[in-house]
């Protein structure tokens, strides 16, 4: 006799759900990023996801916050190997921009990447690939180990900046009140008013890396 459509399975006729762990907690983190954006990535819609109760997930993962860092390292290592041509501080920055790039595809992670202290292998890669960089250009150590957190912080920050979606209403206003700033309250900022606005984005980037590395191969830690 055919069971009713309606008639509910036993649970021992279910498929066996395969065992929790912190990569598949995480590749499904990675996978509701990118279909739903950050904000639903939370110990709730996982443990949805996985078919579990969200107590589950914390015997692997801390809290939110720790696993948004494991996606920020998951997603560090799609950003592919270092360059091999070119001058070293050339390569410096195509490895920041390759990282600000895949921040830009990822703008809900980009904010919550401002606080997100990833600890995985592909964070411990990026810091490595950089240090190595700075060495082949003799940058002093302490200089070079104090130089890669702020060039991560300016890469991070500028997709940041360019992550919530009102940001072109700001820039539109803050355009509008440097082209008209009155030469008689504010000489300098009028004269100079088309420089501060110049520039193609990518442009403006390079040139910041570029002054950072320039700074930090010059700038001594203090004692």
């Amino acid at each position: 006799m055919t069971a009713r459509p309606d008639t509910p399975r036993s649970r021992r006729e279910r498929p066996a759900k395969p065992a929790l762990s912190r990569e598949g907690i995480v590749a499904a983190a990675v996978a509701v990023l990118r279909a739903e954006g950050l904000p639903k990535v939370t110990m709730r819609r996982l443990a949805q996801e996985l078919d579990t109760g969200p107590a589950s997930l914390y015997v692997y993962v801390r809290n939110t916050a720790e696993l948004h860092a494991a996606v920020l390292d998951e997603l560090l290592g799609t950003i592919g190997p270092a360059p091999t041509e070119g001058t070293w501080r050339e390569r410096v920055e195509r490895v920041l921009t390759a990282y600000t790039a895949m921040l830009f595809e990822h703008p809900s992670l980009a904010r919550s990447a401002m606080t997100a202290w990833p600890s995985g292998p592909h964070y411990l890669n990026l810091i490595e690939t950089l240090l190595a960089l700075l060495d082949e250009g003799r940058v002093p150590p302490a200089q070079a180990a104090w130089g890669v957190d702020l060039l991560l912080q300016q890469a991070t920050a500028t997709a940041a900046e360019h992550a919530a979606d009102d940001t072109r209403d700001d820039w539109d206003a803050l355009t509008h009140a440097v082209r008209n700033a009155s030469a008689r309250t504010h000489p300098h900022l009028a004269a100079r008013s088309a420089d501060l606005l110049s520039g193609a984005p990518l442009a403006r980037l390079s040139w910041r890396f570029q002054a950072l590395i320039t700074g930090i191969e010059r700038t001594a830690v203090p004692e």
